[in-house]
């Protein structure tokens, strides 16, 4: 199988480029448009094809598309590849806004080809042992709460920087219902000047509750899972361990020692479920669904608050 990678920045290299580079059977084609990266890149990992233009991938014989270049650009890209009937793999968010995003879900189904977003905190090891099916949409015992949050130092944004960059990531982690709307979510959201430094929302599920929280203006940069369960409770500080809060005792949970930190953050499990979905040819219609109501309740947080400031 043939990989074209267009944009080979800080996250490629970081979280994809270590793992792709190691699959057996996939053979990789870079494309960037830093000439330099590009170099250093193709004779770091031994990559024998390169381009600058994602447009000269039309004349070469690849199979799917990894698109991790600026949010800005992913309609532009995704959308000239599916035109070109090759499956698509768009790092988080597909665009930053919902109206992008269900064009390009159109432009997919109606060419019958997979668009896969990259949303790696539905595949953490650590949460899937623990909290199995939670991702899926499915709990057993029922689930009362989930809570979400992922702070950072110092990082204040404009608003839709803010939501689809960042705080989607909470939102859809949460959002195991794919709730596409407003209607009975709770709001509230902090400002720094005109940068949007902390957004908080809330929903109510059946009999379980739902919250995603964001600090921007936070002591350190962190992430923490709370999910609760009758008498039962889990509690994760990181990826990697937690606590389990049980007949009114604590024990401490933990994955196995020497994991690799890309398979404890999910990025391994989800590229195998990406490169088994090229094989197939297909998305599930469940997952394409959430991933729409991510980006579109999303949307929705943005109007909102831009309609609450104006």
């Amino acid at each position: 199988m043939r990989i074209a990678v267009i944009g080979i920045g800080d996250i490629a290299q970081k979280a994809y480029l270590p793992v792709l580079t190691q699959l057996k059977g996939v053979e990789l084609v870079f494309c960037t448009r830093n000439k330099n990266r590009l170099q250093q890149l193709a004779l770091q990992y031994r990559i024998k094809e390169v381009y600058q233009d994602y447009r000269q991938l039309s004349k070469v014989n690849i199979d799917a598309v990894m698109i991790h270049s600026s949010t800005a650009s992913h309609p532009e890209i995704c959308a000239y590849f599916l035109q070109l009937g090759l499956p698509v793999f768009v790092d988080k968010p597909l665009a930053d806004n919902a109206f992008d995003c269900e064009r390009l879900y159109e432009l997919a189904e109606k060419s019958r080809l997979p668009l896969y977003m990259g949303f790696n905190r539905r595949f953490i090891p650590l949460y899937i042992q623990y909290l199995p099916g939670l991702q899926c949409g499915s709990s057993e015992p029922p689930l009362l709460s989930l809570r979400w949050e992922k702070n950072r130092h110092n990082l204040p944004a404009d608003i839709r920087t803010f939501v689809f960059d960042d705080f989607i990531h909470p939102l859809d982690s949460i959002n195991i219902g794919a709730k596409s709307n407003l209607d009975g979510l709770q709001l509230s959201r902090q400002f720094q000047g005109k940068q949007l430094a902390r957004l908080d929302v809330q929903w109510q599920l059946e009999n379980t509750i739902f919250e995603a929280s964001m600090n921007r203006l936070y002591g350190i940069t962190c992430e923490r899972v709370c999910a609760n369960f009758a008498n039962r409770s889990y509690e994760f500080d990181s990826f990697v361990s937690g606590r389990c809060l049980q007949d009114n005792q604590e024990t401490i949970i933990r994955l196995q020692d020497w994991i690799p930190m890309l398979d404890a953050k999910g990025f391994c499990s989800m590229i195998e479920d990406w490169i088994s979905v090229v094989k197939a040819g297909k998305l599930k219609q469940a997952v394409v669904e959430r991933n729409l109501a991510s980006h579109q309740l999303a949307e929705a947080v943005c109007q909102k608050i831009q309609s609450s400031i104006s």
